[in-house]
């Protein structure tokens, strides 16, 4: 018997969440106009549709109960970045900026998911007010457009538990106050506090104001949006170091980040997958620095040649150990938080390194965070797991409960973490197949499904760091669009909607 689907509460919901995107839409719609861009008429035609009909599906949902029930809940999660990309791709398309649905579309969607990934060949001839929408819709995906409702829902006489518990990601949700939205006002209190911190320091660099406000969003969301063509390239150390530390900040779960503000470290130390994290970091940096330096100091003939006629070794190698490491730590963080950002072209340094950049992409940031990716704590239940179950086949009877932050997990978590991993894979070797067929090679093919699920962006080949996706097949961007918003959602929100389970009673 299945239960009455309560589609009032659905259209209450999707309304109340495009005026808050109406909202932010209205921003560059103000920038075209200061700035005299040409497309602030596209921005505000684009703004007032949006308002309009979220204005009549707030009315068509004005006598819905309160309460969002579990079914309405996982529904609303799983779309609302396609109805957010609907409306979003707006801009791109009215003004010109993109002249194709396709490409407006996947340009919309890979900020919303924070993927990154670009269509546009060269960003640096796009209007402020484009450039800064690229980099509202990463900032308001990084910390979920849900998060963000829970947060104002309740202006709108919505509940929003349901909501919070869908879109938070990871194996599990923390809240940090007894009522749910106050817990999503301090995660984005605290998003806001960094985003803004961020721009500062990049400021007092050097970095232009505006530029500084779009890359700190970019940022913070973990998405790699840029207003230029070469990324952070051209950039200073003191640029590129800061960008490297607020990365490395955002792929830390941001409940363990307020813990930390509110003077309680041991929180943010004590935590399991905080470690697994940071050691991910460190031994990312330590390789690739090491790499690095050996490479471009003895083995490339340039470099050691170099610092001989230079009469000056050690200041040479000094400089060389300096450029190995930030580079080593910008491109370790932008890989592993899935923020995509490059101070370097990684695809001209030895093949050994881009692969273990590739290699480091699938591993995402920590849950609770804006990073993509498969998560640290999944990674550790995995290894651990794997670790009993080769213990268990020398010792058969011994009983070994995986544990973790001190705690023994349930069958279940681990299971879905296991099952979790199983569709991770099962997805991108679909995706590698669709896009072999639509005639990508099948280094590519495998390096862009891994970016994509992951939501990191940056791929390897033409797709690397320097290049972008304005070539890509029609055929593979829309699968690639599809690829972005079930690795945003962590898979199963999207899963759940096929499953008739959820639509029984």
């Amino acid at each position: 018997m299945t239960k009455t689907f309560n589609w009032k509460i659905v259209s209450r919901t999707y309304g109340a969440l495009l005026l808050i995107e109406a909202l932010f839409m209205a921003v560059p719609t103000i920038v075209a106009y200061l700035y005299g861009d040409p497309d602030g008429g596209a921005f505000a035609v684009s703004t007032l549709v949006t308002l309009i009909v979220g204005a009549i599906a707030m009315r068509v949902g004005r006598n819905a109960q309160r309460r969002v029930s579990e079914r309405e809940g996982y529904l609303i999660v799983a779309l609302v970045w396609i109805v957010f990309s609907l409306f979003g791709m707006l801009p791109f398309y009215l003004s010109g900026a993109l002249t194709t649905i396709t490409d407006s579309w996947f340009e919309t969607m890979s900020g919303f998911s924070t993927m990154g990934a670009t269509v546009i060949e060269n960003v640096e001839v796009m209007s402020h007010a484009i450039l800064l929408w690229r980099a509202l819709c990463q900032w308001l995906g990084g910390m979920g457009i849900i998060v963000l409702s829970v947060a104002v829902l309740p202006l709108f006489g919505l509940g929003g538990m349901q909501l919070y518990a869908a879109e938070v990601t990871g194996v599990s949700y923390e809240k940090l106050s007894p009522r749910i939205a106050s817990t999503a006002r301090l995660l984005w209190g605290t998003y806001v506090l960094l985003t803004a911190l961020e721009t500062l320091l990049l400021k007092f660099f050097g970095m232009d104001l505006f530029d500084a406000v779009c890359h700190s969003m970019a940022t913070i969301a973990t998405g790699g949006f840029s207003t230029k063509n070469a990324s952070l390239m051209n950039y200073g150390p003191a640029i590129q170091y800061t960008v490297a530390v607020f990365m490395l900040l955002s792929g830390i779960n941001f409940a363990q980040l307020i813990y930390f503000m509110r003077g309680q470290p041991a929180k943010l130390y004590h935590d399991e997958e905080t470690r697994w994290y940071v050691s991910g970091i460190l031994v990312g940096t330590l390789v690739l620095t090491v790499g690095l330096f050996v490479y471009y100091t003895w083995i490339s003939p340039a470099g050691w040649l170099n610092h001989l006629l230079s009469g000056n070794m050690v200041r040479g190698y000094a400089a060389h150990a300096e450029w190995a490491f930030r580079n080593a730590l910008f491109t370790t963080c932008a890989a592993i938080t899935s923020t995509g950002f490059a101070s370097a072209d990684y695809m001209l340094w030895p093949k050994l390194l881009w692969v273990f950049v590739f290699l480091m992409m699938f591993t995402g940031g920590a849950s609770g965070s804006t990073a993509g990716g498969i998560k640290w704590v999944r990674i550790a239940i995995f290894a651990k797991n794997a670790y009993a179950e080769m213990y268990r086949r020398i010792h058969p009877n011994a009983v070994l409960p995986i544990r973790f932050n001190g705690r023994p997990l349930s069958q279940t978590v681990t299971n879905n973490v296991m099952a979790f991993m199983f569709f991770y894979m099962a997805i991108i070797i679909v995706a590698v197949f669709i896009f072999i067929a639509c005639g990508i090679g099948p280094g590519e093919a495998f390096a862009t499904a891994v970016s994509g699920i992951g939501n990191v962006g940056i791929s390897l080949g033409q797709y690397g760091p320097a290049g972008n996706y304005a070539n890509f097949p029609i055929v593979a961007k829309w699968v690639m669009t599809l690829v972005m918003l079930i690795g945003r959602l962590e898979i199963f929100t999207v899963l759940l909607l096929f499953s008739p389970v959820l639509w029984r009673k």
